[in-house]
């Protein structure tokens, strides 16, 4: 197993059981008790639980425990993807960026550009740019989702209508072999939508455990997007579901670290 997936683990028995000790965590996935402190040290790091002695309970403040859990899935990955999009996008662009983990995480590694100017709904991705001088950051009005500090509602909408700009950052919850993306959430999507409407270029970052994932709102299709990046050929590609040369496709991390091809 590898340690992402038993961090994911233990968190989920943290948080289904209110604290869990070291030495039974040990035994459970047959690792040294040393191992498992390393693990918590990580989360820890990451703010999703604290030390105790002998063991770890979960952080103050995590309510939402599954945007916290999905802020620790795939993280490599999506780190990955983060910094291939961040080369991708040249300084001194205009781009909207969208709901997500997937998104905060691209935002860390968009502040290292200068003369961004993001539009978002996402407030994670907005507290990551604003503190940075050379970046200007926008945020709608509207409603404030509770599980993940997104924007939506009418007012959001309408803010994001105001602009025209060079891209759309988006993530999505599911890929379908199809070549369909979905997402949870129907307020949110239709934000996501309003920006790949006004964007001249739609930039979809998606790692590979969205491709066995199902979700129930459509948000569009991979013909509507100008490149996909991810850390694995996704099955779209088997079922010829998309035009070759119409999406670029950036493989993000390990042996395909840089690699492009055309779908």
């Amino acid at each position: 197993m590898k340690g992402e997936e038993r961090r994911e683990q233990i968190f989920e028995l943290v948080r289904r059981r209110g604290f869990v000790v070291i030495e039974a965590l040990a035994r459970r996935f047959g690792v040294s008790s040393q191992t498992i402190r390393r693990d918590i040290n990580v989360l820890c790091n990451s703010h999703l639980l604290v030390r105790h002695h002998g063991g770890a309970g979960l952080a103050p403040g995590i309510v939402n425990t599954d945007y916290a859990a999905r802020r620790i899935s795939q993280i490599s990955e999506k780190e990955a993807i983060g910094e291939a999009i961040a080369d991708y996008i040249p300084d001194g662009a205009s781009l909207f960026m969208t709901i997500g983990t997937t998104m905060e995480i691209v935002a860390r590694a968009l502040s290292r550009k200068t003369g961004l100017r993001v539009i978002t709904n996402n407030l994670p991705a907005a507290s990551v740019l604003h503190p940075y001088a050379e970046l200007e950051v926008s945020v709608p009005g509207g409603a404030v989702r509770s599980h993940n500090g997104g924007i939506v509602g009418a007012p959001a909408i309408q803010f994001v209508e105001q602009f025209r700009v060079d891209f759309a950052v988006m993530s999505t919850g599911a890929i379908e072999d199809d070549g369909t993306f979905l997402d949870f959430y129907a307020d949110e999507v239709t934000v996501a939508r309003v920006m790949m409407n006004n964007a001249r270029r739609v930039l979809l970052a998606a790692d590979s455990s969205k491709f066995s994932r199902r979700a129930p709102v459509r948000q569009g299709h991979l013909s509507e997007v100008s490149a996909l990046f991810t850390d694995r050929t996704p099955p779209v590609l088997a079922a010829d579901a998309v035009d070759p040369g119409q999406t670029e496709m950036h493989l993000c991390g390990g042996k395909h670290d840089g690699e492009f091809v055309d779908l």
